[in-house]
C-alpha cells in the first residue's frame, strides 16, 4: 500500500500503461491530474463501471469481461497483485514520487528519449510543411548574416572587467591569486545566443584554458541583460580517456571547502555519511568549490522535488526532509570529517590539491579503473566507428612520409 500511495503528476500529453492487465489510459483520459497511483487505478474502475448497466442490455458479453477486467484492476489498486506501473510523457512535464528520496529508488526508473515527429506535431512543436522551406530559408539567411558578428575580445580584456568588479568588492591580493590561479585563455570568442528563459538575445563567451593536473577544457558562459539569467557551462577537451575516474576527498577544514572542484555532466557524487547519492547527468557541468557544491546541491534538491515541502506532505516526509537539508548543513559546520566522492566513467572531473604538489596532498585520492560494457553503451561509446578516419590518418601519414622521402 506505500508503493500505491506515491504521489503522481499525469500532464495532459501523458499515457499511462499497465503491461500485465494489457490496459492502457490515453492522453485525453485524467488530463492535467494530481494523484496518486492508487488514485489514478480507482478513478479508472469507476469509469469503467458508471456504464456496465447501459453495456449490459445492449453487449452483455462485453460487460462481463469488463467486470473480469474490473477484478483484476481493483486487485492491482488495493496491492493484492503485482503490476508495473508506466507513465510515458512525451512533454517531459510528469512525475512519479520517488519515497526514498534523495536517495535512489531501487523500484523507480527513469528513461529519456528524443520525441518522434507525430510526438513532435502533437506538442505543437512542429510547423506546417507549406512553412518550413521559408523557415529554414529564414533560418539560413540568420546565420549567415550573425556568423560575420563573431567578436574577438582582446586577450585578457573579459578577465580584466570581471577582475575589476571582484577586486571593487573584496582583497585585490587574494582576487589575484585566483584570476592567475589557472592559465589564462589565449583568446576570449564572444558569439550571439538565445536565453534558455526569456528567449531575448544575449551573448555566450567561450575560451579554452589549461588546468593543472588536469587537462584541457572549454568554458562557456552566458548572461541575459533582459531578465538577468547567468549559466555557465564546462566541456573537456581532447580525446576520450581510456579509463574512468573516482575522485576521493576527505574534507576536515575550512580550507577543503575552498578547494575548486570541476564535476562533469558525466560525473556522480556521493556523500556516504549522509547517505547521499546523485546519479551521473544531476546538475550538469559545473565549476565551482566543493562549499558551492554542497550549497547547489541542496538548493537543487528543494526545487526538483516539489512535493517535498508543499502542504500536502505529510509531517513524517516532511521531518525526513528537513532533517536532511539539516545533514547537508552540517556538513558545511565541519563537525565531523566527510568524503566527497565523485566517480567519472569520462574522467572529466577534478578537484583541486591543497599543497603545490598532488602527490603530497594525502587527502585526495584517484583511482582509475576501467569501464564497464553498460557504461560504454550509456556514454554511447560501443556504437563509435573511427574506422575510416583511422584509414585517413593512414593514408595521411603515408603521403606524407612518401613527399619527405623524394
Amino acid at each position: 500500500m506505500q508503493m500505491l500511495n506515491r504521489q503522481v503528476v499525469k500532464s495532459e500529453f501523458a499515457t499511462i500503461k499497465i503491461p500485465e492487465l494489457d490496459f492502457e489510459i490515453p492522453p485525453e483520459s485524467q488530463r492535467g491530474s494530481l494523484s496518486t497511483v492508487e488514485g489514478i487505478l480507482l478513478r479508472a474502475a469507476d469509469e469503467l463501471q458508471a456504464l456496465q448497466e447501459e453495456r449490459k442490455k445492449v453487449d452483455p458479453q462485453t460487460a462481463e469481461a469488463i467486470d473480469q477486467f474490473l477484478l483484476k484492476l481493483r486487485a492491482c489498486a488495493t496491492a493484492d497483485s503485482s503490476f508495473t506501473f508506466i507513465l510515458d510523457d512525451p512533454a517531459g512535464n510528469s512525475f512519479v514520487e520517488n519515497l526514498f528520496a534523495p536517495s535512489p529508488d531501487p523500484s523507480l526508473s527513469i528513461k529519456f528519449y528524443e520525441r518522434t515527429s507525430e510526438q513532435q506535431s502533437t506538442l505543437g512543436y512542429v510547423v506546417e510543411s507549406s512553412q518550413t522551406g521559408s523557415v529554414r530559408d529564414a533560418a539560413s539567411t540568420e546565420a549567415v548574416g550573425t556568423s560575420d558578428h563573431v567578436q574577438r575580445a582582446p586577450h585578457g580584456s573579459i578577465g580584466a572587467a570581471a577582475g575589476h568588479r571582484a577586486i571593487a568588492q573584496s582583497n585585490s591580493a587574494e582576487i589575484a591569486e585566483s584570476l592567475f590561479r589557472y592559465t589564462a585563455p589565449e583568446e576570449v570568442m564572444t558569439f550571439p545566443s538565445t536565453c534558455g528563459v526569456c528567449t531575448a538575445r544575449c551573448e555566450t563567451r567561450m575560451f579554452v584554458t589549461n588546468i593543472p593536473y588536469f587537462q584541457e577544457v572549454i568554458v562557456m558562459a552566458s548572461t541575459c541583460d533582459a531578465c538577468g539569467y547567468r549559466n555557465s557551462e564546462l566541456k573537456p577537451g581532447g580525446r576520450v580517456p581510456e579509463k574512468g575516474k573516482k575522485i576521493i576527498l576527505c574534507v576536515k577544514n575550512v580550507k577543503d571547502l575552498s578547494r575548486d572542484v570541476i564535476k562533469s555532466d558525466t560525473a556522480s557524487v556521493t556523500i556516504p555519511e549522509i547517505e547521499l547519492e546523485l546519479t551521473s547527468g544531476t546538475l550538469g557541468g559545473i565549476v565551482t568549490t566543493v562549499e558551492g557544491l554542497i550549497m547547489k546541491i541542496s538548493e537543487s534538491l528543494e526545487r526538483v522535488h516539489g512535493f517535498s515541502f508543499g502542504d500536502s506532505l505529510d509531517e513524517h516526509k516532511r521531518s525526513k526532509w528537513l532533517n536532511f537539508q539539516a545533514s547537508l548543513k552540517k556538513l558545511l559546520c565541519l563537525e565531523e570529517p566527510w568524503n566527497l566522492i565523485l566517480d567519472d566513467a569520462l574522467a572529466n572531473s577534478f578537484v583541486a590539491p591543497g599543497t603545490d604538489d598532488i602527490k603530497d596532498d594525502h587527502q585526495l585520492m584517484f583511482e582509475e579503473y576501467e569501464r564497464s560494457w553498460e557504461q560504454n553503451e550509456e556514454l554511447g561509446l560501443n556504437d563509435i566507428d573511427t574506422s575510416s578516419a583511422d584509414v585517413a590518418y593512414d593514408s595521411k601519414d603515408a603521403t606524407t612520409r612518401e613527399k619527405s622521402e623524394v
